[in-house]
């Protein structure tokens, strides 16, 4: 015989999730408006280095600094609608020069002492830049349609460090390269940037130790996103 009371009965009562009785619709515009958001948030993250180093350079500069080439803010994109050609006569899209800091010649073909002269000083200067000279390429904007010298061109295309010749009509590169008053646009060596926008123009008759300290802050500066090589 149990000798033990009875014991009452106990229940469990679990709560239910009611049903959702919201409109699909606004549920899915929900989910799209969040995913919106998380993108344009990944989208910020990536960019914050590119404008991060922009802003060290152009904006927040320490007091005492000066550069020794003339900056240009905000930055002048290559005019649209012109396109590039090789020694070939094959059309280059500008946007193939991309992902790469320029330093671009411009003069007609002849290249007499004065163009030759910037063409050595334009390749000394990216050989002055030491292990940092692989994200600065060498480019001459050849403004007319003569041949080339052949000694000139074996020189410029010889590796390593070949540079890129291309022609485009010199009135293009009026609309684009300023140069300072009194000088023609030939007279200058020009720094552009990894997205293909003009951002320094050098002195003419310029002193290669001064232009190099003026690579090596833009280079520093832009470390963090730019690497050698498209």
């Amino acid at each position: 015989m149990n000798d033990h009371p009875p014991q009452p009965l106990t229940l469990t009562v679990h709560s239910v999730q009611p049903p959702d009785l919201s409109d699909p619709g606004e549920a899915a515009r929900r989910r799209t408006t969040g995913g919106r958001l998380r993108m344009l948030l990944v989208l910020a993250v990536c960019a914050a280095p590119v404008v991060a180093s922009y802003l060290a350079y152009y904006v927040f500069q320490p007091q005492g600094r000066s550069n020794y080439g003339a900056l240009f803010d905000p930055p002048r994109a290559w005019p649209a609608g012109v396109a590039l050609a090789g020694l070939d006569g094959a059309a280059v899209m500008p946007s193939s020069l991309d992902g790469q800091w320029l330093l671009v010649a411009v003069g007609p073909a002849a290249c007499e002492a004065a163009c030759e002269k910037r063409l050595f000083v334009q390749r000394q200067l990216r050989e002055m830049l030491g292990r940092e000279r692989d994200r600065l390429d060498k480019v001459w904007l050849i403004t007319d349609a003569a041949p080339l010298k052949p000694e000139l061109r074996r020189a410029l295309e010889a590796p390593p460090a070949a540079a890129t010749l291309l022609r485009v009509p010199r009135e293009a590169l009026a609309r684009w390269l300023e140069p300072e008053p009194g000088r023609a646009i030939e007279d200058h060596l020009y720094l552009v940037d990894p997205r293909g926008r003009w951002v320094m123009r050098m002195p003419a008759e310029p002193d290669p130790g001064r232009v190099r300290r003026d690579l090596d802050r833009l280079l520093r500066a832009s470390s963090s996103w730019d690497r050698a090589g498209r």
